[in-house]
């Protein structure tokens, strides 16, 4: 059973998703939670994290950490996506195992289904294709992590589940125009236009991708649903369910802006994947579903943006 008072460890709580995660939790009367910044505890040590889990041993651990970029970042470094995030999560869940912890809550991407799996994306989807190349070592390594879980699940009976978000945004998110996410990316953009007189906006491609996204507070929900109930299977999808063109969210950004120029769309640039969309119902026919619906989410994002803006110009991104 987790108690109010149960100590729980989550990893990676400096990242937008772990940090959503600390405060829901806090919010919820949760008042014994661990962190550890990268600067104290390096997850890819081993030994670090057998000690460190040793010393505080939680009665849980949720595992937010993880090396991540994008496509580029991906492409210029795909051993350290590779080995890095395994190394990360490895020492996780093996510490966690050796230490006797029951509960283990592993978050991974969407990214782990096949290129061309049919939409929506099933769970049971996993492992039947290849991969999309441009982020496979990124996809491989969370695979293991998720096939870990399972394995301990199967061997050892403990409480171990893997959630896979659809693409995820909100407070504390990326918004450096080299590295960030699409929503995150739009949203500067149509706010840095809007305060330069209205002046159009460019947007890479057509616009007719769809795409799914997730206010990150909804995952954090979603975790904490993880960690109060004891779910039936390994494997999780988290998500919406809904998508929209890319044209349709950059309208929608533009709208709650209030950015009054023109938005051109550079066709020689790359769509990606035409759809990407979660199937969700096997979260929702537990008893989760998200709570926010898009235009919501990116208000709220917008206003945490607002309060934050100049430690966006200075240092090009918020950590």
């Amino acid at each position: 059973m987790i108690y109010k008072n149960s100590k729980i460890y989550i990893a990676g709580h400096k990242g937008m998703v772990g940090s959503a995660i600390w405060r829901i939790l806090l919010v919820k009367g949760y008042k014994n939670l661990i962190g550890a910044s990268s600067k104290d505890l390096d997850l890819r040590n081993q030994q670090a994290v057998k000690e460190f889990i040793a010393q505080h041993k939680p009665e849980v651990i949720i595992d937010a950490a993880a090396r991540v970029g994008g496509i580029l970042a991906n492409s210029n470094y795909p051993y350290q996506f590779l080995m890095e995030n395994m190394q990360i999560q490895n020492n996780l869940i093996d510490a966690a195992l050796q230490a006797g912890i029951e509960k283990f809550i592993f978050l991974g991407s969407s990214c782990i289904y096949p290129k061309l799996a049919p939409q929506p994306l099933k769970e049971e989807y996993l492992l039947t294709g290849t991969l999309e190349p441009t982020n496979e070592w990124y996809a491989i390594a969370k695979i293991s992590g998720v096939k870990a879980c399972e394995a301990i699940r199967k061997q050892y009976g403990k409480d171990y589940v893997s959630l896979m978000p659809t693409n995820l945004y909100g407070t504390h998110d990326n918004f450096d125009l080299n590295t960030s996410h699409v929503l995150p990316a739009m949203l500067r953009k149509f706010h840095e236009a809007k305060e330069n007189n209205h002046a159009p906006v460019q947007l890479w491609g057509s616009g007719t991708p769809m795409r799914e996204f997730l206010f990150v507070d909804d995952m954090a929900e979603a975790v904490v649903f993880a960690l109060e109930n004891k779910l039936p299977e390994y494997l999780y999808n988290i998500g919406t369910g809904e998508d929209l063109t890319i044209k349709e969210l950059a309208e929608t950004i533009q709208k709650i802006i209030k950015h009054q120029g023109e938005i051109i769309w550079d066709t020689t640039k790359p769509d990606g994947t035409p759809r990407k969309l979660l199937d969700v119902s096997k979260m929702h026919a537990l008893g989760w579903k998200h709570k926010l619906n898009l235009e919501q989410g990116i208000q709220k994002t917008y206003e945490w943006f607002l309060e934050n803006v100049e430690n966006v110009k200075k240092n090009n991104t918020i950590t």
